[in-house]
C-alpha cells in the first residue's frame, strides 16, 4: 500500500475500518449464536473444522491446531469438552495408530446445521465488505 496521503489513502482507510467492523460484528454474532445454542464458539468451530476436510468427515488433532491457530495441547482440552458436551467423539487412525481422528457425532452434526444457517446471511454480508475492500487496492 502506497504511504501517500489523499483522498484515496482515506477511501481505503474508510474501506478498513468498515471491513474490521464488520468482522468484529460476525464474530460477535457467530460468539452469540453458539451460546444460543448451549455451546462456546471454539465448540462450534470444532466441529466445523472436523467437517473442513475434502473427501473425509473428520480431522485430526494436528489438523484442528492449525484451523484454531491453537496449540494442539489446548485442542485436545476442547475435545475433551466437545466429547462431554456430545458433540464429537476421538477415534484411533486406521492408517497411522499415532494419529487421533475427532468425528462428528449426531447431535453435533445438528448444532453445526442450526448454526451454519444462522451464519448464512452474516457471512454474504462480510464477504460483500471483503469484496470492496480488495477492489481498494494500488
Amino acid at each position: 500500500m502506497s504511504t501517500s496521503s489523499g483522498p484515496a489513502q482515506k477511501q481505503r482507510f474508510e474501506a478498513l475500518s468498515n471491513f474490521r467492523h464488520t468482522l468484529r460484528s460476525f464474530l460477535r454474532f457467530s460468539e452469540d449464536a453458539a451460546r444460543e445454542q448451549g455451546i462456546t464458539a471454539l465448540q462450534y468451530q470444532l466441529p466445523l473444522h472436523t467437517q473442513g476436510f475434502p473427501g473425509r468427515d473428520w480431522a485430526s488433532i494436528g489438523e484442528l491446531a492449525e484451523r484454531l491457530q491453537a496449540q494442539p495441547h489446548g485442542v485436545v482440552a476442547l475435545v475433551s469438552r466437545c466429547e462431554e458436551a456430545g458433540l464429537v467423539v476421538r477415534k484411533p487412525s486406521t492408517v497411522d495408530r499415532r494419529q487421533v481422528e475427532v468425528h462428528l457425532l449426531p447431535a453435533g452434526r445438528k448444532k453445526l446445521a442450526r448454526l451454519a444457517t444462522a451464519h448464512a446471511d452474516q457471512l454474504a454480508t462480510l464477504a460483500e465488505v471483503v469484496r470492496l475492500a480488495s477492489s481498494l487496492r494500488d
